[in-house]
């Protein structure tokens, strides 16, 4: 039994204004009870949702130097939690992480775009890659252009059945992971839902979202970092993903009910005291 609480590597951008990445998965983590140890692959000064020209600072040189260090001191990590990549050469390095820390948690959030288009950051060579990133993953968690862009899909526009969505959920964890989350994925019912699979258990699970007409920055991250922290604190697959889609739907009308700049993110900072509350999560179902 740890005599501490869990450590996560976060191997993440810093974005310093925007409210995402590292600047949201750290606190999220912590209120959790979980340590989030920050490995920044990139250092910008805002996210790059429409705010200008960004100052932006690639780390590449800095992670294996990181992991080095962590080795010397013989500090060992419950999870390895990677996410937005600067460079192709990072993929090697969250790949030397998992290597160095076989009985972590693996965590990838295949970071590359968003509604149907890929990042401008993100080379054709770093999205062909990053197969090998989720090969060596416990979970993974895509949108649905990231869904697509991993199987080499067309994007896909248009709700999708039930036996779609799931026949997507296996395609993905054939390429390596036990446990698959896709994000925001509009089904054919007329609902909007996080779905997940567990291979090992044969399960698959749905939640359902409430529509808010609106689009926030760091909204993913959000969800994946309460997904990891549920996880480490005991949680089944479809509880994490009903506590993290709970979390998000309440953060989103808070912030919404304000009318603030989409451009600045949730405000999260009024919700995450619910986090340490006892469990209040939407249901979920089987897909």
């Amino acid at each position: 039994m740890l005599q501490r609480p869990p450590r996560v590597a976060a191997i993440h951008d810093l974005s310093g204004f925007g409210r995402c990445s590292l600047s949201v998965i750290l606190p999220i983590l912590s209120v959790m009870g979980i340590q989030g140890v920050p490995v920044p692959t990139a250092i910008l000064s805002t996210h790059t949702g429409g705010m200008g020209p960004v100052q932006f600072r690639d780390l590449t040189d800095y992670t294996v130097p990181c992991l080095e260090h962590y080795q010397r001191l013989g500090l060992t990590f419950e999870c390895v939690y990677s996410g937005f990549l600067s460079s192709e050469q990072q993929i090697d390095h969250c790949l030397a992480f998992q290597r160095a820390y076989p009985e972590a948690l693996t965590v990838v959030d295949p970071v590359m775009g968003d509604n149907g288009k890929s990042y401008a950051t993100y080379t054709p060579a770093m999205r062909e890659r990053m197969a090998e990133l989720v090969a060596g993953a416990d979970l993974i968690m895509p949108n649905m252009t990231e869904a697509c862009m991993l199987l080499k899909l067309p994007h896909i526009h248009e709700p999708i059945p039930r036996s779609q969505a799931k026949s997507l959920l296996v395609r993905l964890s054939e390429m390596g992971p036990n446990a698959v989350i896709i994000t925001s994925v509009p089904l054919s019912m007329g609902i909007l839902a996080n779905v997940g699979y567990d291979r090992e258990k044969n399960a698959f699970w749905l939640v359902e979202c409430d529509y808010v007409p609106v689009a926030y920055p760091g909204t993913g991250d959000l969800f994946a970092a309460v997904v990891t922290g549920a996880l480490l604190g005991g949680d089944s697959l479809p509880m994490a993903m009903a506590r993290a889609t709970g979390y998000l739907e309440r953060t989103i009308k808070v912030t919404y009910s304000y009318g603030a700049d989409t451009r600045f993110g949730v405000m999260f900072e009024k919700t995450l005291p619910t986090l340490a509350q006892p469990y209040d999560f939407k249901s979920y179902q089987v897909l």
